[in-house]
């Protein structure tokens, strides 16, 4: 990637950020301006209102594309710092804010939210949920962003719990249990709002939790109901779970899905069995772990599963972010579920009845000779973890993991941050005990991160043909947003915020941050005026061409 910024620039971001972190510590609690409440109306109708940001994905469909065309291909490389904001926890910060009405949400880590002047950056009110100190988490204190439904946020905290928040003052409305967190479940992602529901997942595959997918009235925060992502006794698929090892078989819900109204099917993908790398103990298929679920919007019951990687043992979650669209393959228009698969599969699927399309490689693996005609892999002999260890790719990063994918419809391409790397899988005799880690192996590089290399890869879901690819070193695990002003934003591990021509990967515009971006982008208007923003380190740097 060319390197074209000057000395000037950063040391502007830095002197901005400390004197907003400054201003912060003195800041007294203030209500937001009055908004518009939200309604599902609203949300159906979210591509109307591109100036807002209302949900973690941009719209119900997932697709991260903005039709703002403000900001385009013949001026992005004009875009001059606005505003940032200090997030106090020094954390890496993986939060997609939600912008309403001129109001910015966002949430820090361990289980925070603020809202900012979404013009300014300037602090309204603060929530800080307070954790127990027995946590007991896999991948960070991280928090991705909140849910948001009339005058309410919706927050999902890692301490496993749901709270609602008044989101004209930050006051808490109620606090809900929704796990265990002495037993390994965890909550860090943002809840998607489905008609009158709160719908939301959980986390904790490494501990050998249970998984399910709940859904709360936004009112009271009572449990409406619950899907549990693994067949219990007697259910359909318990049968592919070795004895009692479905009571501990991991199948964690740990990042928000997409929805279809005109289907009523909520779409949520699930993680990996468990243990993860020993599946001596959990012989079988292991439904509903690795697997794309389309839920009834109003019951929770699963109408259709697709599962991505049977018996998984590399640790391949099927947690990315589905996204959906009309599409026209091989001569028949079908409403479609496009997923980038951590498995480094990349698959087209019906979303009415989970029809398998197409499917083909999107980044290096060496586990499968390739997919059938039903979708499943077809398996390399001799690939699963040993006590020893074995070479495989993809690592168990994944060719890509759970970082934000986009589909831009001006164009018909999908885009995803892939990875080809390798890694020596291995696996070891564990037994399980309950709040404690039960993974069963793990993995290690034998050559450094940089001898491997990270794209953002553009497909064609029709054909699921790879149309371009643009160079990240090193592996970049941040999440992508197209504009219609026919833009990709994305970022870097090393700290750049970037766009490229989303028609051909052509690089237009990057400046340093200085730190890992870890989050995906938004972009939203403001009287009249568009802005991108992106969290990077522990800030949130927001852009704009100059007044």
């Amino acid at each position: 990637m060319k390197r074209v910024l000057c000395t000037l620039c950063a040391l502007l971001i830095t002197t901005i950020s400390a004197q907003v972190s400054a201003q912060e510590q003195e800041f007294e609690t203030v209500m937001t301006p009055a908004f518009t409440p939200i309604t599902w109306e609203r949300f159906v109708n979210a591509k109307n209102e591109p100036h807002n940001w209302l949900m973690y994905s941009g719209t119900l469909d997932a697709q991260r594309h903005s039709l703002l065309d403000e900001v385009n291909v013949s001026n992005v490389d004009e875009l001059e710092l606005k505003w940032a904001y200090q997030i106090p926890e020094i954390d890496r910060a993986e939060t997609v804010p939600l912008v309403v009405d001129g109001i910015m949400f966002i949430t820090e880590a361990p289980s925070n939210v603020v809202a900012v002047d979404a013009r300014t950056g300037r602090q309204y009110w603060r929530y800080n949920h307070e954790l127990p100190e027995d946590l007991r988490i896999c991948c960070g204190r991280n928090n991705r962003g909140v849910a948001i439904l009339g005058e309410t946020l919706f927050m999902s905290t890692l301490d496993a719990h749901l709270v609602a928040i008044d989101a004209r003052t930050g006051n808490l409305l109620w606090d809900k249990e929704v796990a265990k967190h002495d037993s390994g479940y965890s909550k860090t992602a943002a809840p998607l709002i489905v008609k009158d529901l709160v719908v939301t997942g959980i986390a904790g595959g490494e501990f050998g939790i249970r998984g399910f997918i709940d859904a709360y009235d936004p009112v009271t925060g009572d449990l409406v109901w619950r899907t549990y992502t693994i067949p219990g006794e007697g259910e359909f698929g318990v049968d592919t779970w070795l004895g009692d090892s479905w009571k501990t078989g991991g199948s964690a819900t740990w990042i928000t899905g997409a929805y279809d109204e005109e289907l009523n099917l909520i779409y949520w993908g699930t993680g990996n069995p468990g243990p993860d790398w020993n599946g001596d103990v959990r012989l079988g298929d292991n439904l509903y772990s690795d697997s794309a679920l389309a839920l009834n919007g109003d019951t929770g019951e699963i109408e259709w599963y697709f599962q991505f990687t049977p018996h998984d043992v590399h640790d391949w979650d099927a947690i990315q972010v589905p996204i959906l669209a009309d599409l026209n393959i091989d001569g028949q228009d079908r409403r479609v579920m496009m997923w980038a698969n951590r498995n480094a599969f990349f698959y087209s699927i019906d979303a009415e009845d989970g029809e398998f399309l197409k499917g083909s490689p999107f980044a290096t693996q060496t586990w499968a000779q390739g997919l059938d005609q039903n979708g499943a892999p077809i398996r390399v002999p001799g690939m699963a973890p040993t006590y020893e260890g074995i070479m495989v790719s993809p690592p168990i990063t994944g060719g890509t993991n759970w970082y934000s994918p986009a589909y831009n419809p001006d164009n018909g391409l999908f885009y995803v941050t892939s990875f080809d790397g390798e890694q020596i899988f291995f696996k070891r005799d564990e037994d399980y005990e309950e709040g404690e880690r039960y993974t069963g192996g793990g993995g290690r590089y034998d050559q450094p991160m940089d001898a491997f290399q990270s794209y953002i890869r553009a497909i064609d879901p029709t054909t699921t043909e790879i149309q371009w690819e643009f160079p990240i070193m090193p592996r970049s695990s941040a999440g992508i947003t197209t504009t219609s002003g026919g833009l990709l934003f994305s970022g870097t591990a090393d700290g750049y915020f970037f766009a490229l021509d989303a028609n051909n990967g052509e690089e237009l515009w990057n400046i340093s941050l200085g730190r890992r971006v870890h989050a995906a982008p938004i972009t939203y208007e403001v009287e009249g005026q568009q802005y991108v923003t992106i969290a990077s380190g522990n800030v949130v740097y927001t852009f704009g061409l100059d007044d």
